[in-house]
């Protein structure tokens, strides 16, 4: 249950780092 809320948590950051990058 840990890890997979620990990869949830690595996804949602990444694709706030791509919504970053798109929208520069």
């Amino acid at each position: 249950m840990f890890f997979y809320d620990f990869i949830l948590m690595f996804l949602s950051s990444l694709l706030l780092v791509i919504c970053i990058l798109i929208s520069v």
